[in-house]
This record gives structure tokens, sequence and C-alpha cells, in this order.
């Protein structure tokens, strides 16, 4: 898989359970040109049948007929667990991420996402790039958030870009589990971090409107942009459109059943709230 130009779309690991098929095929045809999976845990797809045999029919049921890449994103900090996990799931995506950025509690406790910012946990995460990289058969990547002190953010990127990263994706935030979308992205951190890094970089954070999609390409020269919070509201931001919000829950409802058993009734309901509330 080749990262173009292009506006990517990305549903923040925090969102859980809102990037199913529907959702991501509702997107697709308002303008994204790539979608990622909500984040899995390698143990469970491991471990719990269930949980594995959810997530495959979610990235099964298209098959062949699948239009646009979809790209796995894994979390964890077990390097046997993740690619064992991704090996389980190569053949049904079109690439692997490794989330770096989740600031929830739960990533905190479990020492994952970015909780393993801290340079004491460097080796860790590039044993894991690099492990994946040699492992699989798709690109891997890894999304960020802004390391401490911010210039390290610089470093980490590189020694990933070397362990064999396809392209990365920065969210320009640092971590806190309670205000981990409150205050701007340093978008300068990103401007920055494309003329350091020769494989792709993607931009993430301070899109609430078509016009801040060409504003954060133009001023970082990001190769692509992921939208994840505001997409929730309006899957039409990347076609400029504010669509009706009945008219677009109908939409997802609609795919919603021409793809059964791939969005519970809670991440339905959750859909469509958050398709009601932007309108409001």
């Amino acid at each position: 898989m080749r990262i173009e130009r292009s506006h990517l779309l990305h549903i923040a690991a925090p969102m859980v359970n809102q990037s199913d098929l529907p959702f991501r095929c509702l997107v697709e045809s308002h303008g994204a040109t790539m979608s990622y999976t909500q984040m899995l845990i390698p143990e469970r797809l491991l471990n719990d049948k269930d949980y594995y045999e959810f997530h495959t029919r979610d990235l099964t049921l298209l098959g062949e007929r699948r239009a646009k890449p979809v790209v796995v994103q894994l979390c964890g900090n077990d390097v046997d667990e993740v690619v064992r996990a991704g090996r389980k799931l190569q053949s049904y995506c079109d690439g692997i991420d490794l989330n770096l950025g989740c600031p929830l509690d739960a990533a905190r406790d479990a020492r994952y996402g970015a909780y393993l910012l801290g340079q004491k946990d460097w080796p860790l995460v590039e044993d894991i790039v690099s492990s994946m990289a040699i492992s699989f058969t798709v690109p891997v990547s890894a999304k960020l958030r802004l390391c401490q002190p911010v210039a390290k953010t610089h470093e980490l990127a590189q020694r990933l870009e070397a362990q064999g990263a396809s392209w990365i994706t920065l969210h320009a935030r640092t971590v806190s589990s309670k205000r981990r979308r409150q205050g701007a992205a340093d978008l300068d951190v990103v401007k920055d971090l494309k003329t350091q890094l020769t494989i792709p970089t993607i931009s993430n954070g301070n899109v609430r409107s078509f016009d801040d999609l060409e504003r954060n390409l133009l001023h970082t020269g990001a190769d692509g942009l992921m939208v994840g919070e505001t997409l929730l509201g309006n899957p039409c931001i990347f076609t400029d459109e504010i669509p009706d919000h009945v008219a677009i829950s109908l939409e997802y409802i609609d795919l919603c059943n021409k793809y059964p058993g791939t969005a519970t009734l809670s991440t339905v309901q959750a859909h469509i709230r958050r398709f009601v509330e932007f309108q409001w």
C-alpha cells in the first residue's frame, strides 16, 4: 500500500467501538480515502473467540468489494502478542498501525498507547515496530502523541522509521486522560517532523470544519490528514457538506442492515446521537 497526499480517516482510540464497518463505509462514501479500525487488543484477539470473530467479520464482509484501504490498529506492550495478533488479521487489511497515542486510564493502567512514549520504553517500542515490519505482509505504521520534552517526538519518529515504519501519524498534543482534546494541537511540530522524515507524515488535530483541512495541510506540509472527533458528528466533512441529521442517520442504519453483526446496538445509538448533537 502506498500513502498518497490525501485526506485520511482515523477514529481516535478513545472513541471505542466507533469505527465499525458501517461507519467506515459511510465516511468513505462521503470523501474519506482511508479508514482505520478501532484500537484492537492483541491479547483478546488471541484468546477471546467472540472478540476475534466479531472483528474479523467486520474486516471480511466486504471481501474483494472493499473500495478503500483499511488499516487495523493494534495496541500493547508485548512483542509476541502484537505480532501473533497482527498475523491473524494481516490478510484482511491493507496495513497495521501501532497505537502510541491512546491517553485513557485503561491504557495507563495496562501500559500501552501514549504511556509508552517515555524514553525508558523506546527500546520496547522499537522492538515492537521492527518485529511488526519484518513479520507482516502489509506495511506497518505508528500513531504518536507528543513526547516530553516535545523535541524528543522527532527523535522517536526517526527511530521508528529506521525500524521499518512506512508512515508516522502525529496527534500533536501531549497525553492527558482527563483533557485529551482540550487546547489546540501544535501543528508546528507536525511541520518540523515532516522535514525530518523520509516516510510520509500524517497530521492529526485541529480539524473542526472543511476549511481546516486545507489550512492544516498548507501549514504542516503533511502527506495526509486524520480526522476523528469531528468526523463522528459530521461524516461528510471531506466533501464540505453538513448533512441532515435524519438523512445521515438513515443512511448509516441502512449500512448496518446491509452488514449485520458488525455494529452493536450501543454503537449504533452512539453514532446517531453524535449526528444529532452536531446539528444542535
